[in-house]
C-alpha cells in the first residue's frame, strides 16, 4: 500500500510509509557511516514539494536539511540527541502532511 502522506527510505533500502515518531527514531538510530548513511522523508509524489533528510555527519552527529519550495525553506541544521531529531522531523512533517 502506498503512503497516504509521505514515505522515508534509508541508503540500504529500508523503506516505511508514513512513519511514527518512533519509526523515524530507529530508521536514524540505524545509520552508520558505512552502507546506511542517510534517511529522505519525502511526500509519495513525482514531483515532491518538499523534502527533509537526516545524514551520518561523524560519530557524533547527524544533518538534518529541511526543504520546502512552496514556502522557500531551506534550513541545515545539525544535532546528536536521535530523540530530538524524531520530533522534530515529526512536527514538521505534520505540518506538511495535510
Amino acid at each position: 500500500m502506498a503512503a497516504d502522506h509521505y514515505r522515508a527510505d534509508t541508503e540500504n533500502g529500508n523503506h516505511v510509509d508514513d512513519p511514527s515518531e518512533d519509526a523515524l527514531f530507529v530508521l536514524i538510530s540505524d545509520l552508520n557511516g558505512t552502507d546506511d548513511t542517510f534517511v529522505v522523508i519525502q511526500p509519495d509524489a513525482d514531483d515532491p514539494a518538499w523534502s527533509a533528510s537526516v545524514a551520518v555527519l561523524n560519530e557524533s552527529g547527524q544533518e538534518i536539511v529541511r526543504r520546502d519550495t512552496s514556502r522557500r525553506e531551506h534550513n541545515v541544521a545539525i544535532a546528536t540527541s536521535v530523540n530530538r531529531i524524531a520530533g522534530h522531523l515529526i512536527k514538521w512533517l505534520a505540518a506538511r502532511a495535510g
